[in-house]
């Protein structure tokens, strides 16, 4: 990445925070656990479509997003998209050798020493809940052994950028400021983990990160009366 490009991604993710801040009461925690430089994989639940700029602005370092083609190429955002480093993915069925493609671009920029962030369920959660995790994220692994940052995401579920009510993005909005909390968890090393699957694991640690940050938001909400 040239220094052009990383002073630039840097100054939006300040935009992006700011912006965010003013959307949500917006709470992140954990950011110490992002490292300051080198390659880093963050991992976390998905839960509407402003989850990528809540991680965004609310990480200390810019990250690169893997997010689905027909997003990528929107014919009014792909500029954004482009600019901010967004790595974009394909189903086999309608490219082949899409997937490929897709991890090799993860495995540069992770040599470039970039974080590359992923949402392991591969889609918005349809009840608010977190899904299995994908085979994909142990795949990205295999390729390039680096430290995994797990995130969890509370309070975005109800938006109507979220499935909640219907389908995302149909609905009018219905509350501003809402709170919203994001956690960032301490890093995984691969080859520390034993006895259970990666992704399994991965996935337990962005559902207590999760949990941690529903807590915080219930304590932000006022008290029924009896």
């Amino acid at each position: 990445m040239t220094w052009g490009i990383k002073t630039t991604r840097c100054l939006l993710r300040r935009v992006i925070y700011v912006a965010m801040r003013s959307c949500y009461r917006l709470s992140v925690h954990g950011q110490g656990h992002v490292p300051k430089r080198g390659a880093a994989l963050v991992v976390c639940n998905h839960v509407s479509f402003m989850d990528a700029l809540v991680l965004g602005g609310g990480s200390p370092r810019p990250l690169r997003f893997v997010m689905d083609q027909p997003i990528f190429e929107s014919r009014w955002l792909k500029w954004w998209f482009q600019l901010v480093g967004a790595i974009p993915i394909e189903s086999e069925r309608h490219s082949p050798g899409a997937l490929r493609r897709t991890l090799d671009e993860v495995s540069k920029a992770l040599r470039e020493g970039d974080i590359v962030m992923v949402f392991p369920e591969g889609r918005l959660t349809p009840d608010g809940d977190i899904h299995t995790f994908r085979r994909g994220l142990e795949t990205i692994l295999a390729r390039d052994n680096v430290p995994v940052i797990p995130a969890g995401l509370a309070g975005l579920w109800g938006s109507w950028t979220s499935h909640y009510g219907g389908k995302a993005l149909k609905k009018w909005p219905s509350r501003f400021r809402a709170p919203v909390s994001l956690h960032f968890g301490p890093p995984i090393l691969v080859h520390e983990v034993e006895g259970v699957a990666l992704r399994r694991f991965l996935e337990q640690r962005v559902r207590a990160l999760k949990a941690a940050g529903d807590s915080e938001i219930a304590r932000c909400q006022p008290r029924q009366q009896d």
